[in-house]
């Protein structure tokens, strides 16, 4: 019997396809294709591979041997009883992501530091108004949470813009391409939020991530200072910030959640001094990404065809 590899990516194209497909028959694999869970079921009993982005897949694949999920998150994989075979390997697609949502943090820090929310309200009432006080990157003092990939590509669009400083948190203290002024570990992150104009955070959503932003830390953060969060939104408690929010001492741009998708009923919905965006930062929508997670998936089954260890090997316990 030939072995099985199963991609369930509704958004690839054909030339996508195609290399999968050409990798796939080197070394002796037959490649399927499916648009839905639904479909891919039936072939899932005897899958050695899976290449989707569902936790429905690891349920449901009792002899799988590696797991290569598309996204850059792997919250779902997470659970003790996550996979039907306990052995199997998880990868995700971390190296995908940086552009797509380097652009959109850029986007909503413009947007709220230009008060381009309040100029739309302005002319959607067919008013002339220009005095609306706005502020800019130039001069800010930047941290971000997180300095991998998303980090790194973020880090180095805003040097463009002249801050006066970008700081970065991570585990290593290691400054990844010399794209930051000053790392810091967690510990030292009370000290450094009073002095942070805008907060950036792309941190995975981990027990030791969980509200890393708890409501003392978000009452250190000074005056109009500005959250933006791209990671989890289990790492901010989500009350405490909406409370700075409702009482104009703090902004933010928020396009992940506590719980997704954000119930109808929500507050969050019509709080001030936030844009609200469904999760779209790292969509798998442009031609760039899409390209990305395929070349980093067939870098891997490359490496695991061979025997050679995985490059982005999840460790499920960490959750990263």
């Amino acid at each position: 019997m030939q072995r099985k590899l199963v991609t369930v990516i509704s958004v690839l194209n054909e030339a996508h396809r195609e290399k999968i497909r050409a990798a796939a028959a080197r070394h002796g694999f037959e490649a399927l294709f499916f648009d839905s869970e639904a479909q891919a079921l039936p072939h899932l009993s005897d899958a050695e591979i899976v290449f989707g982005q569902s936790a429905f897949f690891a349920k449901n694949s009792p002899r799988l041997r590696w797991l290569c999920t598309p996204s850059a998150g792997v919250d779902q994989f997470t659970a003790p009883d996550a996979f039907a075979s306990p052995s199997a390997l998880l990868s995700n697609s971390s190296g995908a992501y940086g552009v797509t949502i380097a652009e959109h943090v850029i986007m909503v820090t413009l947007e709220m530091l230009r008060r381009q929310g309040d100029y739309n309200a302005i002319v959607s009432r067919r008013e002339w108004r220009r005095d609306l006080p706005v502020r800019a990157i130039k001069g800010s003092r930047i941290t971000l949470l997180g300095t991998g990939d998303i980090g790194q590509e973020t880090a180095l669009r805003l040097r463009a813009f002249g801050p006066e400083s970008i700081a970065g948190m991570n585990r290593s203290g290691k400054n990844p391409q010399a794209l930051f002024d000053r790392i810091f570990r967690q510990e030292a992150l009370d000290a450094l939020l009073p002095q942070t104009d805008i907060l950036i955070i792309s941190l995975p959503g981990t027990p030791e991530t969980q509200r890393l932003l708890d409501a003392r830390r978000v009452s250190l953060l000074p005056d109009q200072a500005l959250v933006v969060n791209v990671g989890r939104g289990s790492v901010v408690d989500q009350a405490a910030l909406e409370k700075e929010l409702r009482q104009g001492r703090l902004l933010a741009a928020l396009d992940v959640f506590e719980q997704e998708p954000l119930p109808q009923d929500d507050p969050l919905w019509t709080c001030p001094n936030l844009l609200l965006m469904p999760h779209v930062a790292g969509n798998m929508t442009l031609p760039y990404t899409k390209d990305r997670i395929v070349d980093l998936f067939l870098e891997d089954f490359e490496n695991y065809c061979a025997g050679k260890p995985l490059h982005r090997l999840v460790d499920i316990k960490k959750g990263y």
